[in-house]
């Protein structure tokens, strides 16, 4: 068993697909996933399976719109990928600093021509780095201000995304390290 986290994109927010943690939670365990456990109500749930990423992500898609009634997006990555991805942020020096940090999670690894034509962009003073299936994002002001947007990479990478603020992302690891 590999301890996993699940990202989910767009759920509780601003009233809209509304889906309770412990309704989530439920719905994991019936699955069959071990030890699972949810953190903030924006869809992040760490667990345990034994199965690999894209067929949990296609499973819980499928489930999630048998349950709940939603087309969700889901985005798996394991505990070691995301103490990698802490270890490699380009931005990350200190816990100062750390409310302009956000990651963004992509489903697939993008087409290199589209990476290489974004990556000429620039929205200085906003920073971003592209690393396979992920985006580190620095924004010198509020995230919601930033061009930087799951939308704005989906439409210029054509892959579905789903951000998370830096704190979130070291809290995730913090679970999943003690999910034993």
């Amino acid at each position: 068993m590999e301890t996993k986290i699940a990202l989910l994109r767009g759920i509780n927010v601003g009233g809209k697909r509304k889906i309770l943690m412990a309704d989530l939670k439920a719905m994991f365990l019936k699955i069959g996933f071990q030890k699972v456990e949810t953190y903030i109500q924006s869809g992040n749930i760490i667990f345990q399976s034994a199965f690999n990423n894209s067929d949990i992500e296609k499973m819980l898609e499928k489930e999630i719109s048998t349950e709940f009634g939603y087309e969700v997006p889901v985005i798996v990555r394991s505990a070691i990928d995301i103490k990698n991805l802490v270890k490699n942020n380009p931005y990350y020096s200190s816990e100062e600093g750390i409310n302009n940090l956000h990651l963004t999670f992509l489903k697939v690894d993008p087409n290199p021509e589209l990476v290489d034509a974004i990556s000429s962009l620039s929205f200085k003073p906003d920073l971003f780095t592209i690393e396979k299936k992920e985006i580190y994002i620095f924004c010198d002001g509020k995230y919601h201000q930033s061009k930087l947007t799951n939308d704005f990479f989906e439409k210029k990478l054509k892959v579905q995304t789903t951000t998370r603020n830096w704190k979130t992302v070291l809290k995730l690891l913090e679970l999943a390290e003690t999910l034993h």
